[in-house]
């Protein structure tokens, strides 16, 4: 007495939708290319000056309001972090952006 084999099973409709949506964001990988340390280095350049020339500008600014306005209060100090905050402010932009690119699409399929 020999059994039959089990036929093959069919898939899992959710394990198959699952497997189409990691191959299909591979496929948008190697359609992207590959960023090397370059793109990172730069990314954290622009995110260093994003940050440092708004700073510096209000210092700056405040500096020279102090010179020629003297207030009860310095304005140095008060437009340095004034330039911090619009610097930290861009430097969020250009990190969020950055990641909607990356994660575009991603779940399109995913859903």
């Amino acid at each position: 007495m020999t059994s039959d084999p089990a036929p093959p099973s069919k898939p899992a409709p959710d394990m198959a939708r699952q497997i189409g949506a990691a191959a299909s964001r591979k496929v948008r990988a190697q359609r992207r290319g590959h960023k090397d340390v370059w793109f990172g280095l730069g990314m954290m350049g622009i995110i260093g000056w994003s940050v440092s020339v708004p700073t510096l500008l209000g210092a700056a600014l405040g500096h020279w309001l102090d010179s020629h306005y003297p207030a009860r209060f310095g304005w140095t100090l008060a437009l340095l972090m004034a330039g911090l905050t619009v610097g930290c402010l861009n430097a969020w932009h250009w990190v969020a952006r950055e990641d909607r690119e990356m994660h575009a699409g991603e779940n399109d399929n995913d859903a």
